[in-house]
This record gives structure tokens, sequence and C-alpha cells, in this order.
């Protein structure tokens, strides 16, 4: 975590009571997607906590890439340059595949028009990306992790 976030991330902390900070134990800071113009608008999305929802390729976890997310996890979000927006919490942590995504969680997912036809569109073309990168092969089987939080702290508008 850069300086910047960590000041953000010590602010909330500060500003809760001794119990509240012993509840949390897990930390980190990042960006949602993978180019500036949607992690820009994912940013501002949950810093006004329209999207309270997000997943990923179970792959990223399974290959030691990533750490699976869990319950209780603070997350500082930033915008592409880093920049601090907000501070979320993991409410829930779910496993399924992509075709089973519903549309109540294409909707938490809080992008597009917020229905499953566009979320399917959208996500196929992000997760085909991440496929070609990883060098295996996208399926409507592939497992996914989904993701639900809630915003805790923002940054001052």
């Amino acid at each position: 975590m850069d300086q910047r976030t960590q000041q953000f991330l010590n602010e909330y902390l500060a500003s809760l009571t001794e119990i509240e900070r012993q509840r949390y134990t897990s930390f980190s800071a990042d960006y949602f997607c993978n180019d500036e113009v949607n992690a820009n608008h994912c940013a501002d999305l949950i810093s006004k906590g329209i999207k309270t929802a997000t997943c990923s390729m179970k792959h990223w976890y399974q290959s030691g890439a990533e750490p699976m997310p869990k319950v209780g996890h603070l997350l500082v979000v930033t915008d592409w340059s880093g920049e601090p927006t907000s501070i979320v919490e993991i409410t829930a942590v779910s496993e399924c595949k992509y075709v089973d995504v519903t549309a109540e969680f294409a909707y938490s997912e809080g992008e597009g028009d917020r229905s499953l036809d566009w979320w399917r569109v959208a996500h196929w073309d992000f997760f085909a990306k991440e496929c070609l990168t990883a060098e295996i092969e996208i399926s409507e089987d592939m497992e996914l992790v989904l993701e639900h939080f809630q915003v805790v702290h923002a940054a001052a508008a």
C-alpha cells in the first residue's frame, strides 16, 4: 500500500472506536478493471454506493496470483492514478460458474444498464482477454469468485 492509500486507511481507522478497529485485520488497496476509463468509472460507482459487487476468475486465486477475498477485508478503492476514493468492506464471498451468474448479481455490479444481458456481454469480453493472458480456454463453465461489499468510508467530494 502506498503512502496515500495508507494515510486514507489510517484516517478511517482513527475514526473508529478501539473495539471497531479490532474487527479489521486484513487490508489492501487497488483499482477495479484493467484500464483507466473503467477503473475511474468503477471507483465513482463504488463511491456513490451504486456498485456493490464484483467478480473475478477463480483461476487467479488458484494460481496464487491473488489472495482469495474474505469477509471483513477492507479494500481502499483507488482510481487509475492511485488516488483513494473510498474504502469498502467485503460482506460476502461466493463462487459460481459464469453461466450461473444471476440478474441480481449483475444488477449489484452497477455497470452498464445493470441487466444480466449487458453483464454477460461485457464480462465475456473482459474474461476472454484475461483467459488469453492466462493462456487458458474461456468457457461458460469457468468458475468465478463473487464478492459483495459496502462502502464504509468515502473521500470528501
